[in-house]
């Protein structure tokens, strides 16, 4: 099986350690991965995106056109990324910011409030971490355990301090997405 996922949104987002996180635990988990970053030129406030694929075999090529997941943290994500899902794909939009509500009838899609999840655990710059275990909620081809191992062994070190709130925050994005009326606000 492999599962090709776009991480989309704004630079200081997170959105490059959201898919390097399921890079890790995928290859924690003895599986093939890919992991492609892209960026703008002010890694703040500009573009990031990154495409992950996560794969029981070898992986043919790292490009995807229509990923089987993607994951928007804003408006802009929304509107470029929407539209390229694979039928039969899911969509998991950052209802904190985006406000614009899908009109596709044949993917998934789950509005998570991953800003004001974060927020309860501490601080709004671990939306993206709520997203993941949104992700993971609808779309288990990694187990849950595997990504919070992950995330244990690669919060880089200056950040080490903050990953049992990351780990409430991952487990709160999933309740959140398991609990989400699919398509609906």
């Amino acid at each position: 099986m492999e599962t090709s996922i776009i991480f989309a949104g704004f630079g200081g987002q997170g959105v490059l350690f959201a898919g390097q996180l399921l890079a890790y635990a995928g290859m924690d988990e003895g599986r093939h991965v890919t992991w492609i970053p892209s960026y703008g030129p002010e890694m703040r406030g500009g573009t990031a995106n990154c495409t992950v694929i996560v794969s029981d075999e070898p992986v043919g090529a790292p490009i995807v056109a229509q990923p089987d997941v993607a994951v928007v943290l804003n408006q802009p994500s929304f509107e470029k990324y929407e539209p390229l899902v694979k039928p039969g794909g899911l969509l998991v939009v950052n209802s904190s910011i985006v406000t614009a509500v899908s009109t596709r009838t044949d993917i998934e899609t789950i509005y998570v409030p991953a800003n004001a999840l974060a927020e309860e655990y501490g601080t709004t710059k671990m939306m993206n971490v709520a997203a993941v275990g949104a992700l993971l909620a609808r779309r288990p081809f990694l187990p849950l355990t595997a990504v919070q191992q992950a995330l244990s062994d690669h919060l880089p070190a200056g950040k080490k301090h903050l990953v049992e709130a990351n780990l409430r925050v991952l487990q709160a994005g999933w309740e959140a997405a398991m609990g989400e009326v699919v398509g609906n606000r």
